[in-house]
């Protein structure tokens, strides 16, 4: 509203609304009321939700809407389906963007809307709705006090996990998103687990989702928080591993395994988004810390062969290439570290054969870290104030354990090496006196022992590039002899 919208058109030229045209002008009237623009700023700042621009009487409103479709279709009134209008499917979508500003969020929760949305989703029978409803509630679960409060409704956690059963998939996202959201706030996570924990169907379902569904941001969404649960809870992995399908389970006989499961995920997601790998790969791996996930692995109808396959080309085709640069492995160390974990644990479990490109990738990796870690010593005078100290921590611990996961499994790998595979590794070019030296510099002292056996081989095989370690390594004369 203009500031002059009470002035006369020959008052519109003065200094201002109201004022005399000059200062020797007596005012021969009362003061005017103030402007209409302050009664509404007024009355707009008593309508705004908090310090946003948002509207109590529209959100007031938009949720009577939705408490009245609600109420008519219960009455037959309206169609059973529930379907929404175009009106109020936009508005609520607007209430769901909403909720992400924290203002509202404590409104919503203050106003009650949880129970009206839950109210709405235990009747509704329209996905759209439904998916909308807990959207709203997993936006207003992303700050703290509001999550608490939804997360002391064991209602609404009932419901949550039931609808984990459902078959629509953007309904079964915003699930996701919604306990794994809750799951990640220290206060609440312990009691979330405790309900799953009771709730075996949770285990069939997710892995329905995981060994069935092709949507992928569901599929990444699932896998987090299978993540999530395996990372925060051991006991519940090695129970879902352990524990065979239910005789009431009506996905009984399609269900597959944890494992199997995971590994169908995973397959689907390389192709589709190899990025995300990651905590599929994690949480295989996290199986292994466990004699219940390694026995889920690697007993006799286990899949952990398919899953040493499936983790082999990942790393021997998909990660850390010949053609790359070093500093790939900043970008892929975490998805790394998992598989190689992953692999390690599989190999000493499995005995499986370990080909010429695994060898060779293993190898890689160490050269790849011996270039960075030379680039950066001969950069850091240029660059030691560009990059936060704790930011260089984070990433340089992050690579120490990929280097660390590396070397412990070729030195394994090395003890039970040949003449026949150490040949075809030199003869393919994954060991040249470049990465040989690389690779024993990242191995000794730690696993000399290793380092003693191929140089042993390459004696035989490659005598000039063994003598090249002896001399590189002033230790020789004492245990590469």
């Amino acid at each position: 509203m203009e500031h002059n919208d009470r002035c006369s058109p020959e008052e519109v030229d003065g200094d201002s609304c109201g004022s005399s045209a000059a200062g020797s002008l007596e005012m021969d009237r009362n003061p005017s009321p103030p402007p209409e623009k302050d009664e509404t700023e007024a009355g707009e700042e008593v309508d705004a939700i908090g310090e946003t621009v948002y509207s109590k009487h529209w959100l007031f409103s938009t949720l009577t809407r939705l408490i009245q479709m609600v109420t008519d279709q219960e009455s037959g009134l309206s169609d059973s389906s529930m379907e929404l209008t175009d009106d109020l499917e936009e508005d609520l979508c607007k209430v769901w963007d909403m909720a992400m500003d924290k203002d509202v969020a404590v409104f919503l929760q203050e106003f009650k809307a949880p129970d009206i949305l839950l109210g709405v989703i235990a009747k509704s029978c329209s996905p759209r709705l439904t998916e909308i409803c807990i959207g709203i509630l997993g936006n207003m679960a992303c700050f703290h006090d509001t999550c608490v409060s939804l997360s002391q409704s064991s209602d609404l956690c009932a419901v949550l996990l039931l609808l984990l059963g459902d078959n629509d998939p953007p309904t079964l996202l915003e699930t996701c998103r919604l306990l794994l959201t809750c799951m990640s706030q220290p206060d609440v996570a312990p009691l979330w687990l405790e309900r799953i924990q009771q709730q075996p169907m949770v285990c069939s379902s997710l892995c329905f989702i995981m060994s069935s569904s092709t949507n992928v941001d569901l599929l990444v969404k699932v896998g987090e928080l299978v993540d999530k649960l395996f990372d925060e809870d051991e006991e519940m992995m090695k129970s879902w591993v352990s524990t065979p399908p239910s005789n009431t389970d009506p996905n009984k006989d399609t269900q597959q395994d944890v494992v199997s499961s995971l590994l169908e995920a995973a397959t689907q997601l390389r192709s589709e988004s190899p990025e995300d790998l990651e905590v599929y790969l994690h949480s295989l791996q996290l199986l292994t810390t466990a004699e219940e996930g390694m026995q889920a692995l690697v007993s006799d109808k286990a899949c952990g062969r398919a899953v040493w396959t499936f983790v082999c080309k990942i790393v021997c085709e998909d990660l850390c290439q010949a053609d790359d640069p070093p500093l790939i492995l900043q970008e892929q160390k975490a998805l790394l570290v998992s598989a190689l974990a992953l692999l390690s644990a599989l190999h000493s479990s499995l005995q499986t054969d370990i080909s010429s490109a695994l060898l060779g990738s293993l190898i890689r990796i160490l050269q790849f870290n011996a270039e960075c870690r030379q680039s950066r010593t001969a950069g850091n005078s240029e660059s030691e104030g560009s990059q936060k100290e704790e930011e260089k921590q984070v990433e340089d611990e992050q690579l120490e354990a990929l280097v660390e996961t590396t070397a412990e499994f070729l030195s394994a790998v090395l003890m039970e090496l040949n003449k026949d595979l150490l040949s075809s590794i030199v003869k393919e070019g994954y060991l040249t006196e470049r990465s040989c030296v690389s690779a024993v510099g990242t191995l000794v002292p730690q696993h000399v022992t290793a380092v003693q056996h191929l140089v042993g081989l390459l004696s035989e095989v490659e005598p000039k590039l063994a003598d090249i370690i002896k001399k590189d390594f002033t230790f020789s004369s004492e245990v590469l002899s």
